[in-house]
């Protein structure tokens, strides 16, 4: 969706602006929220804010009316007057920024909700505090629940447009069927949450040869060089069963391959949360981050972190503040390192994701290094109602 200059015939309707921020992640955990807000406002115009890679996060959502970009090379000013011409009465600000808040203020719209933070509930109408460990989903619900609005289950969802979908088929098509397609997100934009290069080289071989999976990548373009170099460090018969799309597919067609994923394994980054919005179980291995916070949504997931924590002061005086309230954490509040998160521990979290494979009846399978194909050494008759896996995976929550 687009704004198309039609808002005169909206008119007489309450006008409501959501601030989101430009990360994939964080807006792709921001749709439970958005599809709360039309149940909460059915009649109103909502429209959505979002810049870099959440404009494509959004553009097939059904429970906005519109989708804005900032004017371009517009400060502090510019932006309150833009909005304000644009007659909201309403503003939630999933941005948590003093800058973000200060706009809403100058712009004189009278309900602005938003969160607690950095100085910004002096300019906010509702401000909601942000408690520790509490998970971004529901942070971004926090802001409905503090209007005393009723919220659903929270479910995570996604769609996949028609053309996207077209043009992933024929990638779709062109795997070998009846393996596991296995997403790695290897990279993001903080450097900090890397895992070893050899730790994927390590984990890549084992999925290929012990697992019979076919390894899809379908990052950003520039994540091509990382992903070459996790090709070049794997025996031909290994690196022949990967196959990376992030320079031939945009965003949206990336969210079409990825709804057709049998499992993701990443850092944490927006293409883990894309796969969980699509409920495609995931693995993810987590170092500065909280996964109190940022563990995928909505899906089956395993994390992994070191076991050694650091934590700020501030963290240890919130955490004996919390006394007897620490348990009800799922994880212990802290900075792991991510070159602690050993390889044979992440291997069976793995395998309790991946699907099953085996053809019935079949017997011990080895890989053929010669050719990188799969061989069975001890075979049995497959009798004729045998469970035959699909090619493809159905959509989840595509229309």
């Amino acid at each position: 969706m687009s704004d198309d200059g039609s808002s005169g015939r909206h008119a007489g309707r309450e006008r409501i602006v959501v601030i989101c921020t430009r990360y994939l992640g964080d807006t792709l955990l921001a749709i439970p929220f958005l599809r709360n807000l039309r149940a909460a406002h059915p009649e109103a115009v909502i429209e959505a804010i979002a810049g870099g890679a959440a404009l494509q996060a959004l553009a097939n959502c059904p429970h906005i009316d519109a989708l804005l970009s900032w004017p371009d090379a517009a400060g502090i000013g510019r932006r309150a007057a833009w909005l304000r011409s644009r007659g909201y009465t309403r503003c939630y600000l999933l941005k948590r920024s003093l800058s973000a808040a200060l706009v809403g203020f100058l712009a004189g719209i009278p309900q602005r909700i938003g969160f607690a933070t950095e100085c910004a509930g002096l300019f906010l109408s509702t401000a909601v505090a942000v408690p520790p460990g509490r998970h971004q989903a529901e942070r971004y619900l926090d802001l409905l629940r503090a209007e005393q609005r009723p919220i659903d289950d929270g479910h995570n969802e996604n769609w996949v447009d028609a053309e996207s979908e077209r043009a992933v088929a024929p990638l779709v098509a062109a795997l070998p069927a009846g393996r596991p397609r296995v997403l790695l997100a290897i990279r993001g934009t903080d450097a900090g949450r890397f895992w070893v290069d050899a730790a994927w080289a390590r984990l890549t071989t084992w999925l290929v040869a012990e697992r019979g999976c076919e390894i899809v990548l379908c990052g950003a373009p520039h994540d091509a060089p990382a992903h070459e170099s996790l090709r070049s460090a794997l025996p031909a018969e290994v690196a022949a069963h990967i196959h990376d799309f992030s320079l031939a597919l945009s965003l949206r067609q990336a969210a079409a391959l990825v709804a057709r994923i049998d499992l993701c394994i990443g850092i944490d980054t927006g293409l883990v949360h894309l796969a969980a919005s699509f409920h495609v179980p995931v693995v993810v291995l987590v170092g500065p981050t909280d996964p109190n916070q940022w563990a995928p949504w909505g899906t089956r997931h395993e994390v992994l972190r070191s076991e050694r924590l650091a934590r700020t002061p501030l963290a240890r005086l919130r955490s004996l503040l919390r006394g007897s309230r620490r348990d009800s954490l799922r994880w212990p509040l802290g900075r792991g390192r991510m070159d602690e998160i050993d390889v044979a521990g992440v291997m069976p979290r793995v395998a309790m994701l991946l699907p099953a494979v085996e053809p019935a009846g079949a017997g011990i399978r080895t890989l053929d290094l010669r050719s990188g194909r799969f061989r069975y050494e001890v075979t049995a008759a497959v009798t004729a109602d045998a469970a035959v896996l699909p090619a493809t995976k159905p959509l989840a929550q595509a229309h």
